[in-house]
């Protein structure tokens, strides 16, 4: 394994990263107790896209938009879209999901789309190793411990995030494809744009916005924007670099930990040893789907 790619330095900020993504579930659980699920997510993507386009300032005499040329503009344009339209869904689903469920159970079923990806592959003929089997075996004798089995089902909170997983492994998928055609800091700059423009299309039809609701959440908007869209889509970009792509995979799973330690911390969130047992078979699932596998692309959306 070359040396590079292992380097400690670039693995604490992929954990950093981890950290920001887990805690932006209590954020998002937290801010909607003054906003809807679409104003926050509205304002939340603007904020992140906002975020982004210094670095898109500083890059952008070394980038093109297009990396490949053998597409029509109008083409590249409609997959952008596409994409973007994608993460709406995704984020949407999960949003609207955290009003009923808590953000430790929401951290951790949000991470099994990494279990998801490779299983969407069989419709596209990809090749799906046992280990994945077992990881997907592992990640709903999970779910049911840690969301149903003392609750006596899941929940709609549940169904609507795990809904929303699945959401998350076409935006991979899609967006997997589409970096090889469109510089991924263009794709990450007009995707969160879409999605927040969506948002707040749907929040001025659907919801009542305040200036008052806006800045009582604006500390949980700041945080779920700026710090868990911007920023840490910047470290895992930069801490990739030099990190085997199967150990960044098992360093950002680590978000799903973070989303129970910090649901339990600031919003007293229960956790019992049942759910904690789900949360280990699910953690192993993420694990053992990273295995001796490349792991997917994240946009920092979640």
């Amino acid at each position: 394994m070359d040396d590079r790619r292992t380097d400690p330095g670039h693995s604490l900020l992929l954990l950093l990263a981890a950290a920001i993504w887990g805690f932006a579930f209590v954020a998002q659980r937290a801010g909607m107790e003054h906003v809807g699920p679409f104003t926050f997510n509205g304002v939340r993507f603007l904020l992140g896209s906002v975020t982004l386009l210094p670095l898109l300032i500083i890059v952008r005499r070394r980038i093109s938009p297009d990396v490949s040329k053998s597409e029509r503009p109008a083409v590249r344009a409609f997959r952008l879209v596409l994409v973007g339209v994608v993460l709406f869904a995704a984020a949407t689903l999960q949003q609207v999901g955290l009003a009923y469920t808590t953000a430790g159970k929401a951290g951790f079923i949000t991470g099994l789309y990494v279990v998801v990806i490779p299983l969407l592959g069989l419709l596209i003929g990809q090749r799906v190793r046992w280990l994945v089997w077992v990881a997907a075996v592992a990640s709903l004798a999970g779910l049911y411990l840690l969301a149903g089995v003392e609750t006596g089902g899941i929940g709609i909170g549940d169904g609507l995030v795990l809904v929303g997983a699945f959401g998350w492994a076409v935006h991979v998928q899609l967006v997997g494809w589409l970096v090889r055609r469109v510089h991924p800091v263009w794709i990450a700059v007009v995707q969160t744009a879409i999605c927040g423009a969506l948002s707040l299309a749907v929040a001025g039809a659907t919801e009542h916005i305040s200036f008052v609701g806006l800045q009582d959440a604006l500390p949980a908007l700041l945080f779920a924007g700026i710090l868990s869209v911007g920023v840490a889509y910047t470290l895992q970009v930069v801490g990739q670099r030099r990190v085997d792509p199967s150990r960044a995979g098992i360093l950002v799973s680590l978000e799903a930990a973070f989303a129970v330690f910090g649901g339990w911390l600031l919003l007293g969130e229960s956790v019992t040893p049942v759910m904690l047992g789900g949360c280990a078979l699910m953690f192993a699932g993420m694990v053992l789907s990273q295995l001796r596998g490349r792991r997917p692309a994240r946009t920092g959306a979640e």
